[in-house]
């Protein structure tokens, strides 16, 4: 069984910290994170992978203080206006999981367009976590399983995979995350059941295609056993 890369999810992790030792505000963190996030882009599509999917906001970053969160706000709305023609025409079809209602209208109108602008392309199926929680989108999943009237008996791993955000896509093969935590944080808690997971020190405005190219190295190295033992998956055992 050959290790192949379909789908990779990056946690966006350090840019505040990025900023702080340039003794900088943390909102300039989030912009050099915006422009890693674009060349990232261009750079799994390069190499043919389909899917990416990145965690741009979660559910817990409420939390943060208010200026941070209009910024990162401003910066998504500033990133939709300059991004989307060149999206749209470089092939990059955008979806966005998680819980878009508690955004403004006229961002939620500004995705809303992004999403309809793009969804015909199939070069890179680019999904951004905004307003997403692993758990919020599990709840959200039973919720819709409730309300469309699946019976018990009719539940399975494949129709409750069908309920969540990410029904469009193939669980990621590969997770990277960036500025040196060992932790998920709540990211596609379902999905990552199989998933390799790949952590570096290097804070997010500093990755780049190296660090991405030594992650799908790393990853190719990895015997992926999905509950069978070594000498199966060698074809040294039935």
């Amino acid at each position: 069984m050959q290790n192949t890369i379909d789908h990779i999810a990056i946690i966006m992790d350090g840019n505040g910290r990025w900023a702080r030792s340039r003794e900088l505000p943390r909102i300039k963190g989030h912009e050099m994170g915006s422009r890693t996030a674009r060349k990232i882009v261009e750079a799994v599509k390069a190499r043919g992978i389909g899917f990416l999917t990145l965690y741009a906001f979660s559910s817990e970053n409420w939390s943060r203080p208010r200026d941070e969160i209009e910024g990162l706000f401003r910066l998504l709305e500033r990133f939709i206006d300059e991004e989307v023609d060149r999206l749209k025409n470089s092939g990059v079809c955008i979806h966005i999981i998680g819980d878009i209602s508690r955004f403004s209208q006229n961002l939620q109108d500004k995705i809303s367009f992004t999403v309809e602008e793009t969804k015909e392309n199939t070069e890179l199926h680019l999904a951004i976590a905004m307003n997403y929680g692993g758990r919020d989108e599990i709840i959200r999943a039973v919720h819709k399983i409730i309300s469309r009237g699946i019976q018990p008996q009719g539940l399975d791993e494949k129709t409750f995979s069908k309920q969540l955000d990410t029904a469009f896509m193939p669980d990621p093969d590969l997770m990277i995350r960036t500025g040196g935590e060992w932790r998920i944080s709540n990211f596609l808690l379902w999905q990552m059941a199989y998933t390799e997971i790949y952590f570096t020190d290097i804070l997010w405005p500093d990755f780049d295609e190296k660090a991405l190219d030594k992650a799908i190295k790393w990853f190719f190295s990895r015997q992926r056993r999905f509950g069978m033992t070594g000498e199966q998956i060698e074809g040294r055992l039935p």
